[in-house]
């Protein structure tokens, strides 16, 4: 725990604290763009610590939520067919297609089995060579590699019964829709350490330099964070526009060379549909050519299922940072982690969640004393 307590230490909080409020001289928007930041951001309270000049806005980061709702249906269709081994990680689970989720599936008889790799699906695809198993590849580039990885070895070892259902997205044409949306108030970003550990951030710097738009590398721990945004607001308020990397004990700006290599042999980018938001250009990846046999989507022939969200639900509002999660009228009330109308209330990373399960959704004014 060593290597934990040194980032959460409250006296080295409050002194990079004062260093914040010493520098910050007028009102500015930044945003996190990973759910695990905005987490540790709420459940550490530092948005309430920050000075009132600085707001956080909370991004799209958090691959459950961005995951399309027709991607989610599809894993229903095929988790639903009786010869399917339907593998994913458990945050996958509980997060609500047009009308059920795989819990669901799982509770009418279905084989919906939660694993912590990939490699994990392709052990029971071996195990059981007379049943169809799928993986569910969703994520961010952090998650891309190990994925790739399994579609890989599968290909290598000729498991013909093992595919996967690929729903990935990439951060940089997120950032880039964002600043160019006209309600865009979005002035620094705090960039997700994980996705720079495997990525690099060289990426980044064009955005920058476009949107003339501060980037920092950030990690996770409540020291990492207050440090991210330290960073950024001397950059806002000296005028300037860099990426910077605040998470160098992780973060190189090349990145993870192997990965990236293996990234690219078994992928290609794509125009990805993001939940609540819509499409991005060139923002996803899908099996490239020489792996489309282990495309899930196609082998089950579900490619052309489309769903519409719940009217209720303004996930997408705050995944774009546009409103807060309690400011939608629906939070806590028709929408709770039991009964949520989106991921976000559903996924350990989602802003809803985080809001909800650190009582965000209570009026101060209310409690007593």
């Amino acid at each position: 725990m060593k290597y934990l307590t040194e980032f959460r230490d409250g006296e080295l909080v409050q002194k990079l604290l004062a260093e914040i409020r010493q520098s910050v001289t007028r009102p500015w928007a930044m945003m996190e763009v990973c759910g695990g930041q905005t987490h540790s951001i709420i459940r550490n309270g530092i948005d309430q610590l920050l000075p009132p000049e600085i707001e956080l806005i909370h991004g799209p980061g958090c691959p459950v939520c961005v995951t399309p709702l027709e991607t989610i249906d599809r894993a229903l269709a095929i988790a639903a067919q009786p010869n399917v081994i339907f593998c994913s990680f458990g945050d996958m689970l509980r997060v609500p297609g047009s009308t059920k989720d795989l819990f669901a599936i799982k509770s009418q008889g279905g084989d919906v089995r939660i694993v912590y790799s990939p490699l994990d699906a392709l052990k029971i695809a071996r195990e059981n060579p007379n049943r169809e198993v799928v993986f569910f590849g969703i994520g961010f580039e952090t998650t891309a590699p190990a994925n790739a990885m399994a579609v890989a070895q599968a290909k290598k070892q000729n498991i013909t019964n093992f595919s996967m259902l690929v729903s990935h997205v990439l951060v940089p044409p997120a950032i880039e829709a964002l600043m160019s949306s006209p309600t865009n108030r979005v002035q620094a970003f705090l960039a997700a350490g994980h996705v720079c550990s495997v990525m690099g951030y060289w990426q980044y710097e064009p955005l920058s330099e476009k949107y003339h738009v501060p980037i920092v590398v950030t990690g996770f721990e409540p020291l990492d964070v207050l440090a991210g945004i330290h960073r950024a607001v001397l950059q806002l308020e000296s005028g300037r526009a860099e990426v910077e990397n605040a998470y160098s004990r992780a973060v190189q700006r090349d990145g993870n060379a192997p990965a990236q290599k293996m990234l690219g042999d078994v992928f290609e980018v794509c125009d990805r549909q993001w939940r609540g938001i819509g499409v991005i250009p060139q923002s996803g990846w899908q099996l490239s050519p020489a792996y489309r046999e282990f495309d899930a989507a196609a082998r089950f022939k579900v490619e052309n299922v489309f769903t519409q969200e719940s009217p209720l639900c303004r996930s997408g509002e705050v995944l774009q940072g546009l409103i807060k999660p309690n400011q939608c009228a629906a939070f806590g009330k028709e929408c709770t982690p039991r009964k949520p109308l989106g991921a976000t209330m559903v996924s350990s990373e989602g802003a809803c969640a985080a809001y909800y399960n650190y009582g965000r959704f209570i009026s101060l004014e209310s409690i007593p004393g």
